[in-house]
């Protein structure tokens, strides 16, 4: 079928008229953050919440651009989706007459594909590809079996007629068609078929959920676009409505390979590595690539091991999440709690948990963050080199396989591990940072992803996997990063500065808090974050008073920091942002996924290099007084 253009003018002219009215006077920050506002966001109702609102706009017609930032919060990360991406997936609902939640919106062309499958997988369902042309180019076909378990048909179709004389939907089989630079607003769709994929170069590509009998399969994708890729970005779904708006001011696609060059070296010299570094769309598009490339490497050199990855249970949702969903699809992966916050010691744990996996002959991958998160804890990093180091016997007596350690050092992307020389150059070590924090300022959420010397050999698997996911950074991402890169160690020690101001005035003025920060001693050896835990002071005559009363406090102590300083802090999860100070609290947003009693029902609070320091001083001191 021959690549059909998005039409230029929609058939419902007053639809058309108000998307282009409505990204005449859209709220800036719908292009330029990567985080939303908490307070204004329900969880269980994203995407649905943002759109009624937008819907009673289209009613009324009435998108000015006071009425557009008034919308409750779509989504809280934008890799997960945005307002773009929900107008972008209500206008195309509209126009083949499906709810909006039956359309989503990524940046990979083969992730809904993937997401498709995987859900058909664990079901123990058929699926068959039907697509015109040619697959994606990152589709491998054969890697997507051996490594992924994901079995399914493909089949070439030239024509419509094809799909229109297919028998009768089956619950036995799923029919997906790749359309690639389909007409997404005239699919004329058919019951035969139960999904559309419409690959879009160098934006992405749009999902179609056809047929009550597909519903349920809604909720798994979406998982998928939360965990292991993103949505189509703010700045390309912008495009897409451009053009189905017929505006004249759509962005020209930009050379993705102009900025590619430049941003490598840049992570090279921040990490102290020569290995070519890796760079993604999110830092969760980034760990899925070093899960599954590893996991590759695995079934390549010690086919038939199990593989054990080992995980903190409390860390951040994603990586717990993600790494969970990875073992429930392959029958050789099992996850391994790893304690590593509070009275758990990280290397302690380390030990025990090496010492099980070598006796069982198994593949031992860690992963853990430095600092922790949400309690900033460092451990002892001489003996955590030891723990990893350590030779290793098998029940039989055999040298047991070295483990890799993947570090996520979002929290300190500067510190460096892996040159020679450097702590942890003596073990296999893969380092990952999320993009969305320091490297970007918050302006984009490309993630990257480096080895040292001894693991370099394992960085060709993870980058075919990265490219296989079509996860690989966007052009706009790598531009962003060519910008924020050059001076990101200079904010993060003037962050710094400030959070150490901050923390010193809590402790002054609440000394019965905890909180957990860097001592001054870590903070000389170069670890020097910019975001703290706060266990604010309880009362209660039960231990479930206490913990009530403390969550009450928290919130009221958000309430009152947004309220009496709005232009600066904020209710929202991110990092490393170029100004203002982030609050959190982390049971309730990224540790969403985790098990109950391994959550952390305290304040986080993070803070940037350009904020009025001596006046969040001032209302936490304020907030002391009403105590």
């Amino acid at each position: 079928m021959p690549a059909i253009q998005i039409q230029k003018v929609m058939h419902d002219s007053k639809m058309a008229t108000f998307i282009k009215t409505v990204l005449d006077n859209m709220p800036s920050g719908w292009l330029s953050i990567t985080t939303h506002r908490l307070d204004i966001y329900d969880e269980p109702r994203a995407k649905i919440q943002f759109l009624e609102g937008f819907e009673a706009l289209y009613q009324a017609n009435t998108p000015d651009e006071a009425l557009l930032d008034q919308l409750p919060t779509a989504y809280d990360y934008i890799r997960l989706g945005h307002p773009l991406s929900c107008i972008l997936e209500w206008t195309i609902a509209k126009a083949n007459r499906l709810h909006a939640n039956q359309v989503i919106s990524f940046s990979s062309e083969t992730m809904p594909i993937l997401a498709i499958l995987r859900t058909n997988h664990l079901a123990n369902k058929a699926s068959k590809l039907f697509y015109y042309g040619e697959l994606p180019a990152s589709f491998d076909a054969d890697t997507i079996r051996s490594v992924y378990g994901y079995q399914f048909e493909l089949e070439q179709v030239t024509d419509n007629t094809t799909l229109a004389h297919l028998n009768s939907p089956t619950v036995d089989c799923s029919r997906i068609i790749i359309m690639p630079e389909a007409d997404y607003l005239n699919l004329d769709l058919v019951q035969q078929v139960d999904f559309y994929v419409t690959t879009q170069s160098s934006l992405g590509s749009v999902l179609l959920v056809n047929g009550d009998q597909n519903k349920s399969y809604i909720s798994d994708i979406q998982h998928v676009r939360r965990r292991e890729t993103i949505a189509m970005t703010p700045a390309n779904c912008l495009v897409a409505l451009q053009q189905i708006a017929q505006s004249t001011e759509a962005r020209q696609p930009v050379d993705p390979t102009a900025h590619k060059s430049f941003v490598q070296e840049q992570i090279n010299s921040i990490t102290g590595t020569t290995t070519h570094p890796i760079i993604g769309s999110s830092g969760l598009s980034v760990q899925y690539a070093i899960m599954m490339g590893l996991v590759e490497d695995a079934l390549v050199n010690y086919p038939g091991k199990e593989i054990k990855f080992v995980v903190p249970p409390n860390c951040y949702g994603g990586t717990n999440d993600q790494a969970r969903r990875v073992a429930a699809c392959l029958n050789n992966v099992e996850i391994v709690d790893l304690p590593v916050d509070g009275d758990n010691d990280m290397v302690q744990s380390v030990e025990q948990v090496l010492e099980t996996i070598a006796k069982a002959d198994a593949i031992p991958y860690i992963i853990a963050e430095i600092p922790t998160n949400p309690r900033v804890e460092v451990p002892d990093l001489e003996k955590l080199k030891a723990a990893l180091g350590k030779p290793r016997q098998t029940l039989g007596g055999a040298d047991a396989i070295a483990p890799v350690f993947i570090l996520d050092q979002t929290f300190c992307p500067n510190v460096l591990f892996l040159g020679e020389g450097k702590m942890l150059s003596t073990v296999k070590t893969i380092s990952y940072a999320s993009g969305s924090k320091f490297p970007s300022g918050g302006l984009c959420t490309a993630g990257y992803c480096v080895s040292n010397t001894m693991a370099s050999s394992m960085m060709d698997a993870i980058a075919r996997h990265l490219t296989l996911c079509d996860n690989e950074a966007t052009a706009l991402q790598y531009e962003i990063l060519a910008n924020q890169l050059p001076s990101m160690n200079q904010r993060i020690a003037d962050a710094y500065r400030n959070t150490r101001v901050f923390v010193n005035h809590i402790n002054a003025v609440l000394p019965s808090a905890k909180i957990n920060f860097v001592s001054e001693e870590l903070a000389a050896e170069g670890f020097t974050p910019s975001v703290f835990s706060l266990d604010l002071p309880t009362t209660g005559n039960t231990a479930e008073e206490r913990e009530m009363f403390k969550r009450a406090l928290n919130h009221k102590l958000i309430n009152m920091m947004i309220k009496a300083i709005p232009q600066e802090s904020k209710y929202c999860v991110s990092y490393g942002q170029l100004k203002g100070c982030y609050w959190t609290i982390p049971a309730t947003s990224t540790q969403g996924t985790t098990k109950e009693d391994d959550k952390d029902y305290i304040a986080r609070v993070a803070l940037s290099a350009n904020m009025d320091i001596a006046l969040h001083k001032k209302v936490f001191s304020d907030f002391v007084k009403s105590m």
